[in-house]
This record gives C-alpha cells, structure tokens and sequence, in this order.
C-alpha cells in the first residue's frame, strides 16, 4: 500500500522503494515486477525502475530464471546493525535472558509495525521442536497476541480508535471475537498493568508496556506452553513480568544517562 503523506519534504521515489522493499515477507522469497505492483498498488512501469534501482544499490537481487527479485544481504546487515547500536536492546537483553532462565519461560521484547508486531528480541527457553521458533524481526499479528494488545492499550484514545476502524476495515475472521479481547485486554493493562492472550493453542501470554528512549515505548511479554489454566499461569508469572519491566526501564535510564 503506498502511502498517501503528500508533503513536499517526503521523497516519493523514496518512500515507493521502501513500500517495495516491505513486500517481500517469510514465504515470499521471490518476487516478480508484477506480484509487486500488485501489492504495492504501483504502476508497473514505476516498479521496473525502482526494483532495478533496488538492485543496483545492493538492497535486491535479480534471480534471471525466474524472472523475479529476492532480498539481498544488505538487507540483513541493517538489522544487526540496529540491534548491536540500540542502548535499548543492550540494556534489556541480559535482563531478559536472565528472567527467562529463572523462570523457565519464553521473553519477548517488540513493538508496531502497521497492523504486525515486530520483535526486538527473543530469548526462548522451550527448546521443544514441535513448538514455532520465535527470533527478532519476526512479525506477529498486532490484534491477535498479547504483545498487540498491551501496544494498543497503551495508545492514546485518538491513535486507538483509528487503529481500531483499520483492522475493522481488514474483514477479520471472528473480527467480533477479537475486538472484544481487545478490549478486555485494554481494562486489563489500565487496572492490572498486563494482559493476556490465546493466540496458539498451546501457547499462553501475558504482556505489559515498557518505556524506551524518547517517548518511545513497546510491548514485554511472558510466554509458555498452556498445560494448565491460563488464570494460574497468570497468578504465577505477572508479578515478573512487571518486575522486569521495572528493571529494563532502569537498566534503559542509566544506560542512557552513562553516554
């Protein structure tokens, strides 16, 4: 979807190849002008030019037999890059690490991408292989999980509501179901601090919000194969899971105050 900010101070051509360059997700390997244009809403004259820029630069590559275009490396040189320059991360993770060797649960640490999670860190402690392996930049479905959840709780009323009217406008499979849980989970983070959610089968979460570097925060979460009531998992686990908020929003304060 292309963006529709018209401000003269935005480069378009900018913004299209990065819309292209969000295309291309888990499953979606290869990628041809056309498949492209299509989920883009570009013209295919527009995407030929930029996936050949995309190329050149080093951010594409062309595979000729198929006649379509993958993710280059560079690609994923950015992202180490953010996550060995965040203060941020570097405060959190040990914290992170450490609750879920104590706990012997599952720690994640994301934030918005649009209407998708996006995972900062991860630390699993489950090493069962029938359980879906979670690593930073994995997205998960913002509506769905308790990490979206605590973020839109922690919207203001404005920003909610129009996310809300968005994933209306998804045609959302149980989308009645969902807005309900999601407003469970908004009264929960105001009276609790944390929330819950059932998003696998064989998954529990709960979530609350943390507080990052300059008005920015994201969403902490707990996580652990469901063997027992969820309400127990949560009497168990949510005095934690603030507590290590509390730690990584200090351990983020004096990092930062230190450089």
């Amino acid at each position: 979807m292309e963006l529709k900010n018209t401000s003269p101070k935005l480069n378009r051509s900018l913004i299209r190849g990065i819309e292209i360059l969000r295309c291309f997700k888990p499953g979606m390997n290869l990628l041809g002008n056309s498949e492209i244009a299509e989920r883009t809403g570009l013209p295919p004259s527009t995407v030929s030019r930029l996936t050949q820029s995309l190329v050149l630069t080093g951010f594409l590559e062309h595979d000729k037999k198929h006649s379509a275009y993958r993710l280059a490396p560079t690609v994923l040189s950015l992202g180490h890059a953010y996550k060995t320059g965040s203060l941020e991360l570097r405060a959190a993770e040990p914290l992170m690490r450490k609750a879920s060797e104590k706990l012997k649960l599952n720690v994640g640490l994301a934030v918005a991408d649009r209407l998708e999670m996006v995972y900062l860190e991860s630390v699993r402690y489950m090493k069962n292989a029938s359980l879906r392996t979670v690593l930073a930049g994995q997205r998960v479905p913002i509506e769905r999980t308790s990490l979206g959840m605590a973020w839109i709780a922690n919207l203001d009323a404005k920003s909610r509501a129009q996310l809300l009217t968005i994933l209306k406008k998804q045609k959302l499979q149980n989308w009645p179901s969902i807005e309900k849980g999601l407003y469970k989970a908004i009264e929960s983070i105001e009276n609790k601090g944390y929330c819950a959610a059932f998003w696998l089968p064989e998954i529990s979460a709960i979530s609350t919000s943390v507080h990052l570097a300059n008005g920015l925060y994201a969403s902490l979460n707990f996580s652990t194969p469901a063997k027992s009531n969820l309400n127990t998992v949560l009497e168990t686990f949510s005095p934690q899971l603030l507590e290590l908020r509390d730690q990584i929003e200090s351990e983020i304060r004096i990092t930062l105050q230190s450089v």
